[in-house]
Formats: structure tokens, sequence, C-alpha cells
């Protein structure tokens, strides 16, 4: 994208921009943050080399964030989003109950390779912004918390499932991420996944 298909069109204060091709422009932005920010790190990136990187120019960034620190915050948000929507049609096509997470887990997974930046935005955002890194985490957990609860009704698990699984779960997640999608990629997602689903339905109790 050249610096001269940027929406010119000025936005609203709120920012959010009311053509498609101010719609493009933010996702080029976003995208453009996702990989600066994921190699240097919030304080060494700059808006500058994120323009760059996006193919915008430099004046018509604030057209869309009011800061560097703006960017960021929508940035934490729209990568939230993401695992949801990636994660989202896998549990939903999964039965409820451990299947679901099983579903659920193995598209984390896979995201997590595609999109490695993801942890070290979130990590910092827990000193930039940490009002976004709370949110994220307990977005996911209520989300986690409902199904649980859903499934429980069913008399797909246990009964008293809620909160606590939920975070424990969410826990579980984040390091197999940390560890089969970001340090390494040796272990198979679907193993991985079914490894973390027998883990649910058995515990670690000897059989």
């Amino acid at each position: 994208m050249s610096s001269t298909a940027v929406d010119a069109t000025p936005a609203p204060a709120d920012k959010t921009p009311r053509t498609e091709r101010g719609r493009r422009t933010r996702r080029a932005l976003l995208d453009a943050a996702a990989a600066e920010f994921g190699e240097r790190g919030f304080h060494d990136a700059s808006v500058s080399g994120i323009t760059r990187r996006a193919g915008v120019a430099l004046g018509s960034f604030y057209t869309y964030f009011n800061s560097k620190d703006a960017l960021f915050r929508a940035l934490v948000s729209d990568m939230s989003g993401r695992v949801r929507d990636e994660v989202a049609p896998a549990v939903r096509g999964a039965p409820p109950g451990v299947p679901a997470e099983r579903a659920g887990l193995a598209a984390f997974l896979a995201f997590v390779r595609e999109h490695k930046e993801i942890y070290r935005i979130i990590d910092e955002s827990e000193f930039v912004d940490p009002d976004s890194f709370r949110r994220h985490y307990a977005t996911t957990a209520v989300r986690i918390e409902a199904r649980l609860r859903s499934a429980a009704a069913l008399g797909e698990i246990r009964a008293d499932a809620g909160e606590v699984h939920a975070w424990a779960i969410m826990g579980m997640n984040v390091f197999l991420g940390l560890r089969y999608g970001v340090w390494a990629e040796d272990g198979d997602v679907e193993v991985v996944a079914d490894a973390a689903a027998d883990l649910l339905c058995r515990g670690l109790a000897a059989r």
C-alpha cells in the first residue's frame, strides 16, 4: 500500500474510519505495529517504523491513532479479538465440554505459530497498559467459564466447573502456546491438544 492510497478523510473524534479505504489503512497500521512491536518491543518501536512497514505516510498516522501508546492499546485489543475469532469456530464445531476445550487449544496453538509476536505484545502490555493486559486474560477466562458452565448444565463435565477451572485451563493453554508455539514447533498440535484433553479428563492420578 502506498502513501497515496491512504484515506485522507478526517476521522471522527474516536478515530474510527468511516470509509473502506480508511479501514484498510487502519488494518495495515495494526499489522505493521504487530511486526514492529513484536520485533523491537514497545519502547524501541517507533511510529515512523510502523508507518514505513505499513506503507502509510507518517502524517496520516494521526488520522487513526493519537499516539504510539494509543496504537499499542488498540493492538492488544485487536490481537485479543483475533485469538477469540480464531478459536471460536473450532470450539463451536466440537461437542461441549472437554472436546470443545481440546479443539480450542489446537486452534490457539496453530494461531500462535503464525503470530508468535502476540506473546511479546501481551506480556509488554502488563507494564505499558495494565488495564489491557488484565482485560485480555479476564475476558478469555469469562468465555472459558461460560463454556464450562454450559457443558456442566448438559451433564458433560463435573457440575461444579466454574471460574477456578476456567483460569486453570487458560493458564495451561498459555504455557502450552509458549512452549509449542513460540519457543519451538517440535510437537504436533493435535498430539499436544490430545494430551491436554486427557489431562482434563483423567487428571494425574495413577491408573
